[in-house]
């Protein structure tokens, strides 16, 4: 019986830990970081393909005010494009058409869903693609 109960503690414990611990964001805020700071140093190439030039517009246009300058992310708003978890072989160019089409259930990060992208274009994303790709590509993201 006191073997039960104390399993019983222990999980009541662990159960409001979870309840009350901040989730990383928050923990963030509260240590002082600033709200729309970009979450990742990114390297930006010399030079740009004549496609990523025109994603990079595009993106400028259609996704900087959220996932921030050079898709570095922005603290408690977007995550950062430029990370290991939208390289290629994770996150392939069809998953950032459909996010953009048709919206993503929040799954890798705590900012929220992302909601679909109004009057953006399969040709549009493509672009962007380009350019989120070989920014991925300047920092070591292949």
């Amino acid at each position: 019986m006191k073997k039960a109960s104390i399993i019983g503690a222990a999980a009541l414990v662990a159960g409001l830990g979870y309840m009350f611990w901040p989730a990383p964001e928050q923990a963030k805020q509260a240590a002082g970081a600033v709200k729309g700071a970009a979450l990742a140093d990114v390297i930006v190439p010399e030079a740009l393909s004549q496609n990523a030039q025109i994603g990079e517009r595009a993106y400028a246009a259609n996704c900087a005010s959220c996932h921030g300058a050079n898709a570095a992310g922005q603290d408690g708003i977007a995550p950062p494009l430029v990370h290991v978890i939208y390289e290629p072989n994770h996150h392939g160019d069809e998953s950032f058409q459909r996010a953009a089409a048709v919206g993503v259930q929040s799954h890798h990060w705590r900012f929220g869903n992302m909601p679909a992208v109004d009057g953006i274009t399969r040709g549009d994303v493509t672009m962007i693609i380009a350019y989120i790709r070989e920014l991925q590509s300047a920092n070591g993201i292949n």
